[in-house]
């Protein structure tokens, strides 16, 4: 008797949830970057290192490859960065829903990335840099990376995310470039380009001494330098000059704000530090020139430790979009979420930064909320999948999908449960009337579209055939109702069995 009770019970539970709308599946949780969040800006996979465009109304950022590195066992070791070999590119036109662009295989040597490598010179691809410039009347992005700490290359691309070429063949900048000598670490480049279309390159780190460096090395290295670029922005004028940049360590970064340069680097970690120079954060010095000399100023950026736990290095870059100042830099909080401790794989994220009338940079309050969305996403354009602000255990991969944009991404990894979502959408006070997604499958399942959370108002859901292959792509439309006004909107996935149920490319809204 007690059996059947529990039986009726259940189906009248399934009934109600019917009725309102309710889901009788359990939504996947997130992992680090909960609903309402802005930070870490994407936690679907990791991303170290990152720097900042700002082109045509989006924000891109470019980061190093972080990437889980496995035992034997199948445990987590310590990043020792092996997978820096890529580039991973992500782009925003309101910095909270973040569109995927994939991996630039940017290392290319000893059939680095599947044979697929760029630069067939160079065995890793660390700590990127990006600029556009104007050549001969059109405009072209020049991507910067470091072999390792052996010198610096550079891609070179028509549009922000590629397709990317090596136009010199071999590295840029090496030990044997003028006004190098000295530098210990030649990594991290910072590219700057100045308002008349002048290049600039800074790079290097480390501290000399070896195991045992004297106190003068910790507090004066001068380890940090500065080129000025051809006008290919692939050639060197001149000979590197040194910064003497007190405690650097590493990190190099470059701005202008009101006719100021300000140079930006991680502070290291040795020796006697004073007050205003402590160890691993982001310390700046102003100059009048991209060139300097440049006089120290302070402090703006606390090691992420300080904020989320877990320490590691420190590594940003500062950038204006849509009139407001930002600095994005890289934490471990995606890697600490999962496994309880960030074992040195970093991810990023970004608050605002704030000038002060003297010129001053206050400190920055890193914080898991992160900065607030600058203007609603329209959902009655297209839009890729791979554009979400928060997710539910999904992931994404190269696709094959027509129509999409360079190195297309689309949504796998699909389970009974998860979803993306996607914050303020407007849909007008007319709203939706039908919502169509573009999949590919050889088991089917269901898209529900539902409002401001992953069991909110249930406004239609998508029934999802087998197209007949995971790269078989076929649009697919069904009628939606009571969507108006501004929303999240969250996708969740339905299906049964253990595998992928299919695969998620774009979706669109139509008006009433």
């Amino acid at each position: 008797m007690g059996k059947k009770c529990s039986v009726c019970l259940w189906v009248l539970a399934l009934l109600l949830s019917c009725l309102f709308g309710e889901s009788a599946y359990a939504a996947s949780t997130t992992i680090a970057k909960h609903i309402g969040n802005s930070n870490p800006i994407i936690d679907h996979h990791l991303g170290a290192d990152p720097a900042a465009l700002t082109y045509n109304g989006r924000v891109y950022i470019y980061m190093s490859s972080d990437d889980y590195e496995y035992n034997s066992d199948g445990t987590i070791k310590d990043n020792s960065f092996a997978n820096l070999n890529r580039v991973f590119v992500i782009s925003s036109a309101d910095m909270v829903n973040w569109t995927d662009h994939g991996a630039i295989p940017v290392a290319g040597a000893n059939g680095a990335n599947g044979g697929r490598g760029i630069a067939k010179w160079a065995g890793a691809s660390w700590a990127p840099s990006i600029a556009v410039k104007k050549i001969n009347g059109k405009d072209k992005f020049f991507l910067y990376f470091a072999n390792s700490g052996g010198g610096i290359g550079v891609l070179t691309a028509d549009s922000p995310i590629g397709p990317w070429t090596d136009p010199i063949g071999k590295a840029l900048v090496t030990p044997s470039t003028p006004g190098m000598s000295g530098v210990v670490w030649l990594f991290d480049p910072a590219v700057f380009v100045d308002d008349d279309g002048t290049g600039y390159l800074y790079a290097g780190g480390g501290v000399p001494g070896g195991s045992n460096p004297t106190q003068g090395q910790w507090a004066n290295p001068k380890t940090a330098r500065v080129m000025k670029l051809g006008p290919d922005m692939t050639s060197v004028v001149g000979s590197a000059a040194t910064i003497d940049a007190p405690f650097m360590f590493e990190d190099s970064g470059m701005h202008k704000h009101n006719g100021k340069y300000y140079y930006s680097y991680c502070i290291n970690f040795g020796g006697m530090h004073p007050a205003d120079k402590p160890p691993g954060e982001i310390g700046y010095m102003t100059s009048s020139s991209p060139m300097g000399p440049f006089t120290y100023r302070g402090h703006f950026l606390k090691n992420p430790g300080a904020f989320f736990g877990g320490g590691g290095n420190n590594h940003h870059a500062v950038f204006n979009f849509k009139n407001e100042w930002y600095v994005v830099y890289h934490t471990q909080t995606v890697s600490s979420a999962l496994f309880g401790a960030g074992k040195g794989y970093r991810s990023p994220h970004i608050n605002k930064l704030v000038h002060n009338a003297d010129g001053s940079i206050q400190e920055v309050a890193a914080n898991y909320a992160g900065v607030t969305q600058l203007s609603n996403l329209n959902p009655y354009n297209r839009v890729e999948a791979e554009t979400f602000a928060w997710n539910g255990r999904i992931f994404t991969e190269k696709s094959s999908a027509p129509g999409g944009p360079v190195n297309n991404q689309h949504i796998t990894s699909i389970h009974n449960g998860d979803w993306i979502a996607v914050g303020n959408a407007d849909f007008g006070a007319g709203g939706a009337r039908t919502f169509k997604a573009n999949v590919a499958s050889t088991v089917g399942g269901k898209i529900e579209v539902r409002l401001d959370s992953a069991n909110g108002k249930l406004a239609g859901t998508l029934n999802v055939p087998s197209t007949g292959g995971a790269q078989t792509w076929r649009e697919i439309e069904t009628a939606v109702s009571g969507v108006t006004g501004v929303h999240k909107v969250f996708f969740v996935f339905t299906g049964t069995g253990t595998g992928n149920l299919f695969n998620f490319d774009y979706w669109q809204f139509t008006q009433r």
